[in-house]
């Protein structure tokens, strides 16, 4: 599958998660979070920590091979 990703998608991908992280974290932070939807919520933010190691490991792998995009502290650091 990550030969097919453009190093585009694989950008916008990891920057999405990294924001729904934030979003979620948030949101678990706050007193909205129904006490019987907490640990699925919790969960919900595990699978997308989970999901953006992947993606990030994968950038990083794309970085060794193409050295003109930018590091992956670089990229999360930046404002699209």
């Amino acid at each position: 599958m990550s030969e097919n990703l453009s190093n585009n998608a694989i950008i916008y991908a990891t920057l999405a998660l990294n924001s729904e992280i934030a979003l979620q974290k948030e949101y678990l932070d706050s007193s909205d979070v129904p006490e019987d939807e907490r640990e699925n919520e919790e969960e919900i933010l595990d699978d997308l920590e989970q999901a953006f190691m992947e993606f990030v490991d994968l950038y990083k792998s794309r970085c060794k091979a193409d050295k003109e995009l930018p590091s992956i502290e670089e990229l999360l650091n930046s404002q699209l």
